[in-house]
């Protein structure tokens, strides 16, 4: 398991000067990034990770609302492996019928991707967790409509807003996750109240163990009222720390 950044969290700098910001995150010690909406800024994008270093082993990319012939080919380009559609509204998560269509297309899009390599996920807010179907979360339902080669990326944070416990939430999903969003806080929809790993309530740790096929896990803060850079840092020096002793 290795760990990596999502870039969303620096969507300010990157507005601002992309290959900088690129530099900041390679010197701050990531290896790897989750990319946002990269169809756009692909070429750029890809010239300042190779210039320094980082690879790119999963982005979010609205797959249910663009093109995917597009998206898939950007990923190709940025050797994205694993493309997350990072959002369907709160809407679609109250009845059986839209999830089973979400599903639906999700799975359509997934066989599309594997004609480019490319393999398909998706990844919660809140309200997957909110709504209940048939007795378990609306996330859970959804999964298990899923193709087995579809994948999740469990946002820790948001399973633990939407009144799940994270832990719980990822054993019962098991080989289904392989990459984890990690961002810390008190765990309520104030987002400028996120905090760097270690600081907030979330069992950061015991949601890394929970997630037994866990490939990759990124670090997201969705916002911060401090230097979001220290607070990446701090994240990083914290997890990198942890690894450390378990392996000592």
């Amino acid at each position: 398991m290795s760990y990596s950044l999502q870039l969303y969290t620096l969507r300010n700098a990157i507005q601002e000067d992309l290959p900088g910001t690129i530099r900041k995150v390679a010197e701050i010690g990531f290896t790897q990034v989750e990319p946002y909406n990269f169809v756009a800024t692909a070429k750029e994008l890809g010239a300042a990770l190779k210039d320094n270093g980082l690879t790119a082993p999963s982005g979010h990319a609205p797959l249910l609302s663009q093109d995917q012939d597009e998206i898939f080919a950007a990923a190709k380009e940025l050797g994205i492996a694993t493309v997350i559609d990072p959002y369907l509204p709160a809407e679609l998560w109250l009845t059986a019928e839209d999830i089973r269509s979400s599903a639906d297309r999700l799975n359509a899009a997934a066989r599309k991707g594997a004609e480019y390599g490319i393999r398909v996920g998706y990844h919660n807010h809140a309200w997957e967790l909110e709504s209940t179907i048939e007795g378990r979360t609306a996330l859970e339902h959804f999964a298990g409509l899923l193709d087995p080669d579809v994948v999740l990326e469990v946002d820790t944070y948001w399973v633990a807003v939407g009144g799940q416990d994270p832990v719980e939430l990822l054993e019962r999903l098991g080989d289904r996750v392989k990459l984890i969003h990690i961002k810390d806080g008190p765990g309520n929809t104030d987002a400028k109240a996120q905090q760097p790993a270690g600081r907030g309530t979330i069992p950061v740790l015991a949601v890394i163990a929970a997630a037994k096929s866990l490939e990759v896990g990124v670090v997201e803060f969705d916002d911060y009222s401090g230097d979001i850079f220290e607070g990446i840092t701090e994240s990083l020096n914290y997890l990198n720390a942890q690894s450390e002793g378990a392996n000592a």
